[in-house]
């Protein structure tokens, strides 16, 4: 579903936020992808979305090239932001109508989507409320409500669950695992929450300085008794939060 060789990004000043990164994502995984902040992990993910374009390397992603196919990537991957990007002001029916007929969806079909998405993400009944009148639960799910609604194969989320509660984040992640589970959705997303890579992914990639550190199942990576933590720690030198010394702009 997603397979990179070499992908780099140079900002100007010739500062790399990203060297050759090698990574390969197979259908139906729920792939985590932590750093500390500063280690690439968001260019590498917009790089994948096509909103970077990568100074080097190569990269496919739901079938198809990363820069020369990027309309056919963006119809078949779902993004969702660290920050919603939706209008505080606009209803809920609203903006996933307009969304659906940017994709080119036909009423019918927009109108179907919508009660799939909003049912399978527990927000029906919400229609014709607007972002700032929901929980921060609520609006997360609609954000990834909002990316499903022209029917992705992969969906990108960058650190979904910040600023949510226990309660919140546990309930997020039951819907990610349904996405999975029950669509065969493949799904890649950063955290800096060690716990739910854990919890959630079925690998994890470590991300430091631009370069890949470290991959595999949590499990296989918590050898001798160690925690993610203690993993994360020993490969980085930095804690999960930590605020390191950024690699390039917007790294």
């Amino acid at each position: 579903m997603i397979d990179t060789s070499g992908l780099s990004k140079t900002f100007k000043g010739g500062v790399e936020a990203v060297s050759a990164v090698d990574l390969s994502v197979r259908p139906g995984e729920i792939v985590g992808f932590l750093g500390p902040n500063g280690a690439g992990k968001t260019t590498t993910m917009r790089m994948l979305t096509t909103l970077l374009r990568p100074t080097a390397g190569t990269a496919t992603v739901a079938g198809h090239d990363l820069v020369a196919e990027q309309r056919q990537v963006r119809r078949r991957i779902g993004y969702v932001a660290q920050g919603s990007g939706l209008p505080p002001v606009s209803p809920v029916k609203g903006e996933l109508e307009l969304q659906g007929m940017l994709y080119g969806l036909s009423r019918r079909a927009v109108a179907a989507r919508i009660d799939d998405v909003l049912g399978r993400l527990e927000l029906t009944g919400l229609e014709t409320q607007i972002p700032v009148a929901l929980s921060g639960g609520q609006r997360r799910r609609f954000d990834i409500a909002f990316a499903l609604l022209h029917d992705p194969v992969l969906l990108f989320l960058d650190e979904p669950t910040t600023g949510l509660d226990p309660q919140s984040r546990a309930n997020l992640w039951e819907h990610v695992r349904a996405l999975r589970d029950g669509r065969g959705m493949t799904v890649f997303l950063t955290t800096h929450y060690l716990d739910e890579a854990d919890a959630l992914c079925d690998r994890v990639l470590i991300i430091d300085h631009g370069r890949i550190v470290a991959e595999g199942a949590p499990a296989e990576l918590k050898t001798g008794g160690r925690t993610l933590d203690d993993v994360f720690l020993d490969l980085t030198g930095r804690s999960p939060r930590e605020q390191g010394t950024p690699t390039g702009k917007g790294a």
